[in-house]
């Protein structure tokens, strides 16, 4: 399967939040990562195979280190689908309206 470009706008809270953010700064290499009121916020650009996969990926990695970690995440594709997941959960699906 082709790679795909997707656009991710997250939040991110541990109840480890020192032991997880060397982890997040190095999953999101093209990107930032910002601490929030005991929280990350993450704004990147990644690809992969699908958002899913994306999302699963990062959430995993951060769950090695700290099981407590939740992950609220956003990814937007380059055709406009948006895809909102609470942790491994898809939560909501919706597509950009066109011009």
């Amino acid at each position: 399967m082709v790679d795909r470009r997707f656009k991710v706008v997250a939040r991110v809270s541990s109840s480890s939040p020192k032991a997880i953010k060397p982890v997040l700064e190095k999953a999101i290499a093209n990107g930032s990562v910002k601490d929030a009121d005991n929280e990350f916020v993450v704004e990147a650009e990644m690809e992969g195979e699908s958002a899913k996969e994306l999302n699963r990926t990062l959430l995993s990695a951060l769950r090695k280190v700290e099981k407590r970690t939740r992950l609220r995440a956003e990814w937007t594709s380059d055709d406009g689908t948006t895809q909102r997941f609470f942790d491994y959960v898809l939560k909501k699906t919706t597509k950009a309206a066109v011009s």
